[in-house]
């Protein structure tokens, strides 16, 4: 199915984990994909495999003018921009908020925030060219729900939640929706650099983690690209400022 046909479609942490499979699922559906990352290795790779309909794009969303420029290489590149997937993102430092360092703090909100931030601002104006476009912001279920520990990450993912709902009303005129997406735990790089942090039996851990989950397993990337395919298409015109929650049944606890 062409769901996405003739969509052009920046995703930010595209390299690996989540961002690279909403890259696959994205150009499966008939989008050209820009995908913009640190990773350089894994990212002009994934590029590669995906072939003409994807372009690798050096950016660190932390920094204002790569992102000015991965949105105006995108441009450059395929003509136009119909789609932001603010993806990239940190854990950070899992630490009680009392020993938490300045630097340590700022850390996660310049990628997380300041990242999300960044894109939005540099993708409106082509996206008003385009006559309308969709955001999706990946927030997490801490965005919705607490949990005793990184601080950090939960107060970013907080932000990125109202974020979306900020700019759907800014921008609904404009044709430009901005919703957000909360998974559960995901089998990826970052969550599986999480557990090890936890010490003891890697198994045990990420069963541990696993069992939060009523439906009883970690979900796995395509889970949220399939998820990002849905809000990226046409299917979805009438769906803005919203949540959706892919966690298995987490946030229903």
């Amino acid at each position: 199915m062409n769901r996405l046909e003739g969509k052009v479609a920046l995703i930010t942490g595209g390299a690996l984990g989540i961002g690279a499979a909403c890259a696959r699922r994205m150009i499966e559906a008939g989008a050209r994909v820009a995908i913009a990352d640190v990773l350089d290795e894994p990212g002009q790779a994934l590029a590669r495999e995906l072939g003409e309909h994807a372009c690798y794009l050096h950016a660190d969303v932390s920094v204002e003018d790569d992102v000015r420029h991965a949105v105006a290489g995108t441009v450059a590149h395929f003509g136009r921009l119909d789609v932001l997937v603010n993806n990239a993102g940190i854990s950070g430092t899992n630490k009680p908020t009392h020993e938490l360092t300045e630097a340590e703090w700022d850390h996660v909100q310049a990628i997380n925030v300041k990242g999300v931030f960044f894109g939005t601002k540099h993708a409106i104006a082509p996206m008003r060219l385009a006559g309308g476009g969709s955001i999706i912001n990946l927030s997490s279920i801490y965005g919705l729900i607490g949990a005793p520990d990184i601080p950090p990450y939960h107060a970013s993912k907080g932000a990125v939640r109202l974020m979306a709902k900020t700019d759907a009303l800014l921008y609904a005129a404009d044709r430009i929706r901005v919703n957000s997406i909360h998974p559960g735990f995901i089998w990826t790089p970052m969550v599986e650099y999480h557990l090890s942090t936890l010490g003891g039996d890697a198994a045990a851990n990420r069963q541990g983690v696993a069992s939060l989950h009523p439906l009883g397993h970690l979900g796995e990337p395509d889970d949220i690209a399939w998820g990002v395919v849905y809000l990226a298409s046409d299917e979805a015109k009438f769906i803005t400022g919203s949540e959706l929650v892919i966690d298995g049944g987490y946030s229903c606890r």
